[in-house]
């Protein structure tokens, strides 16, 4: 059976740019994976990942600030607030020739609970 990927083209500059920037990063990749299937807190990717706490953190505001990242939350019984975070995208697909550069987005249209 052949599924077909709805892909979603970037078209602003500046945006591909930013993207590209922020896939190059070896901890944002790490988050969007880890977080592909089922949500996960900031503590959980951090310590699943390996990466610094306060790291995590800047991480996620960046992959969220760029509609990378979904966020869902709610409040403890304690009374804390507790956020998970959960990847929008399944891929990004990049193409540069000819002086142009095409970046595409697979959704990630995972419906796990």
């Amino acid at each position: 059976m052949q599924v077909l990927l709805q892909t979603r083209p970037v078209q602003e500059e500046e945006t591909k740019d930013a993207l590209l920037e922020v896939l190059a990063d070896k901890y944002s990749r790490a988050i969007l994976e880890s977080t592909l299937e089922m949500p996960k807190s900031t503590i959980d990717l951090s310590s699943e990942c390996r990466i610094p706490i306060s790291t995590t953190y800047r991480r996620v505001q960046l992959l969220h600030q760029h509609k990378l990242l979904g966020i869902s939350g709610s409040i403890s019984q304690d009374g804390k607030k507790y956020f998970l975070y959960k990847s929008k995208v399944k891929s990004i697909v990049t193409c540069f020739g000819s002086g142009t550069l095409d970046v595409e987005i697979v959704p990630n249209s995972e419906q796990k609970s």
